[in-house]
């Protein structure tokens, strides 16, 4: 089964379970905060992209890391930052055996769910 990861605040996350419902696609929502985030789910997503790419650089949580750090990032200091503030990870995280994506993009989401345009 498809797993959403998200927030259930996070409007892009939202976006994303709208457009799956609106095409009959069965999912399961994972927020985040409440039923958390741990390391083997932050390698298991990093060995299928990579790490920069859950680094959510645009968000307050990413511009309240210290310079210092931001300037030092290497995947084990950014997974354990995401472990930390999951807030810094990038949403939403798809997840199926076939299909993994993040970020929303209704192009993408159409395309690797074989969803006509």
């Amino acid at each position: 089964m498809l797993t959403v990861y998200g927030l259930k605040s996070c409007d892009t996350c939202r976006k994303a379970q709208k457009f799956l419902q609106a095409h009959n696609i069965e999912f399961r929502f994972h927020d985040l905060r409440e039923q958390g985030l741990d390391i083997q789910m932050l390698e298991r997503w990093a060995d299928r992209i990579d790490w920069q790419k859950l680094l959510n650089k645009q968000s307050l949580s990413w511009r309240k890391v210290p310079e210092a750090d931001r300037a030092d990032m290497n995947r084990s200091k950014a997974l354990a930052a995401m472990i930390e503030q999951p807030t810094l990870v990038k949403r939403p995280v798809l997840e199926h055996k076939d299909y993994f994506a993040v970020g929303f993009s209704e192009a993408r989401f159409s395309k690797h769910l074989g969803l006509s345009s």
